[in-house]
């Protein structure tokens, strides 16, 4: 039996390693990914950023253990962990902090490494999330490490982006100088019991409030996806980020944040905006592959010696890097 028929009979074992053979990008995934490819698109795909410290992990166990216990929902998680500096393996932390969902068959947690990729994706998690949804989970939250600016890579693989907020770290709001608030389609403002909250939510208020209101949603999400004019949507029915407060070491707020949640997902399926983000999202996917596989040739095409050549001399600034391109280039591709 393959991979990806043991994996859509419900088979933990072969799940567990499918997901190792994705990470390792190995030619037994690929060939289970293309197999398990028009089982896909089912799954809600959250995604859970913020700045460290802020308590995502712990906001990432309520909701899991809530939609287990409320909704009877199938819950994988994908921890997006910093690399260690000695294996360049999962750091395994996020684990650690989620032993409340130990033994139930219906969560799945897993933790990679960023292996150095910008924005905390590695470039394996979208595979991940595939081989997942073909296994039926029905809520895949991932859960990055909040790096900053690049963290709008979330915004792409995710159909709802919560960006995680807490008083008392240092500055009013660290989403703000992260560039990662305007990515976000609920805002938590999680530790609400920590003095300073009031503060905290009025800041994001006022950052929500000077966001531009005529723009398409993807921009508006901070996401470089073009939308055609005539599928924008109007400003009445645009989606407004929520701010909502949390406890999570303590379980308060959990559910009013699944409610927002779900009105998302509402949102999302009445406006059209999911077909929309699915079909961006798949497109900058084929793109990147194309130019993945477009480098890939022409660095088997080009001598080593001939691109080290071209190299030097852009080195020494006798050519600069365009003449260099259209000269390695050479009608290649005509």
């Amino acid at each position: 039996m393959t991979y990806s028929q043991s994996i859509l009979n419900g088979d933990r074992l072969a799940l567990s390693r499918l997901l190792t053979q994705v990470e390792n990008d190995s030619p037994e995934s690929r060939a289970a990914l293309i197999e398990l490819f028009p089982h896909t698109g089912r799954a809600h795909l959250i995604g859970v950023t913020g700045s460290p410290g802020t308590g995502k992990s712990s906001l990432v166990n309520q909701l899991a253990l809530h939609y287990r216990k409320f909704e009877n929902k199938r819950v994988a998680i994908v921890a997006v962990d910093p690399s260690s500096p000695f294996t360049g393996g999962a750091v395994l932390g996020d684990r650690v902090r989620m032993r409340d969902l130990a033994g139930d068959p219906g969560v799945f947690i897993r933790s990679m490494a960023t292996r150095g990729s910008l924005g905390g994706l590695a470039q394996s998690t979208a595979n991940m999330v595939r081989v997942f949804d073909a296994a039926g989970f029905d809520e895949i939250i991932i859960e990055t490490v909040g790096a900053g600016q690049s963290e709008v890579d979330i915004a792409r693989l995710a159909h709802t982006t919560l960006v995680v907020e807490a008083p008392g770290l240092g500055d009013d709001i660290q989403a703000i100088k992260a560039g990662i608030l305007e990515i976000a389609d609920i805002l938590v403002v999680n530790k609400a019991d920590r003095p300073g909250v009031e503060m905290t939510e009025k800041a994001l208020k006022s950052m929500l409030e000077l966001a531009h209101p005529v723009q398409h949603i993807f921009q508006h999400h901070g996401i470089s996806m073009n939308v055609p004019v005539h599928e924008a949507k109007p400003q009445d029915h645009m989606w407004i980020p929520l701010i909502q407060r949390t406890v999570a070491t303590e379980g308060k707020g959990i559910a009013e944040l699944v409610e927002s949640i779900a009105r998302h997902v509402a949102y999302l399926t009445q406006s059209g905006d999911w077909d929309l983000r699915e079909r961006a999202r798949l497109e900058v996917e084929l793109d990147a592959l194309v130019r993945e596989e477009l480098v890939s040739q022409f660095r088997r095409d080009v001598p080593e010696d001939q691109y080290e050549s071209m190299l030097e001399k852009i080195v020494q600034r006798e050519l600069s890097p365009g003449e260099a391109v259209r000269l390695l280039m050479n009608g290649r591709f005509k």
